[in-house]
């Protein structure tokens, strides 16, 4: 039986695991993780999660938990993941990464962590995503120059960082194929008279509204025509499934970054 450790427990995500978990009849919660101080420290992680009782206490101490797990899914914070990230480096733990928000600093340590341990890393871990990078991958690459390309994201009004992790993964995918350098080519802000539109550049819009779980779509658009691409997630399972699949996936991964294709077999040679 494989155990998961789950970060960020009692968030959006940490509950949509527990429901995740209990579709994989191999797998099962060795512990549930939250911030010090949280007031559902104690609490049976089944119930909060409105599963059933499981007999997991939710607790804050990655360290006195660490030897009820084989691998730590972390959809928490960057500052909580880099302090999980170090103490699974130290014990050898695999882990599943989801969190987003990273700054450039951040990502090194993160980098720094998968030299010596397996780390699967994703802005996304719904299969129908990573399909979808793939698409944009071979529509980039067929389209080429003569089109402009415009990405649209929303999300629920309590998701903290923008653009999304994903939209952001969706325009790296496009400029990688394009030979472009998103430092350069990434337009995030349009206001007042702006003049035409800047050729080669990749437009971001994001909306922020009600319970929206997730809806990203990227707009190919020239003369005569338009492609759109687009994902739309009605539940967090879908990614939350995604998350467990790829837990039991690292426990044949040699250490490295690795990310949902890699779990999926879409990575090209």
């Amino acid at each position: 039986m494989l155990r998961l450790g789950i970060s960020g427990a009692t968030g959006r995500m940490g509950r949509s695991l527990m429901e995740a978990v209990t579709t994989f009849s191999e797998v099962e919660v060795g512990a549930a993780l939250v911030r010090a101080g949280s007031p559902h420290l104690g609490a049976d992680f089944g119930e909060l999660a409105g599963v059933s009782r499981m007999g997991v206490s939710i607790e804050s101490d990655l360290r006195a938990a660490i030897e009820k797990i084989d691998v730590l899914i972390d959809f928490s914070t960057p500052q909580a993941s880099l302090e999980n990230l170090a103490i699974c480096a130290e014990r050898e733990i695999p882990v599943v990464l989801g969190t987003t928000g990273f700054s450039e600093k951040e990502l090194d340590q993160v980098h720094q962590a998968a030299t010596q341990i397996p780390l699967c890393m994703a802005a996304n871990f719904s299969t129908g995503v990573n399909l979808c990078l793939e698409l944009l991958s071979l529509a980039s690459q067929v389209l080429g120059e003569d089109v402009d390309i415009e990405i649209v994201e929303a999300h629920h009004r309590h998701k903290v960082d923008t653009p999304s992790g994903t939209a952001l993964a969706m325009g790296h995918e496009i400029a990688d194929a394009l030979g472009r350098d998103a430092k350069q080519v990434f337009r995030f802000v349009r206001e007042g008279i702006t003049g035409p539109r800047e050729k080669n550049t990749i437009g971001f819009a994001c909306i922020r509204a009600g319970d929206i779980v997730g809806e990203h779509q990227v707009i190919f658009a020239t003369e005569g025509e338009r492609i759109e691409i687009s994902h739309k997630a009605s539940s967090r399972l879908a990614f939350s499934r995604g998350a467990v699949r790829a837990a039991r996936w690292l426990g044949d991964a040699a250490p490295g970054l690795h990310d949902m294709r890699d779990v999926l077999g879409l990575r090209q040679s």
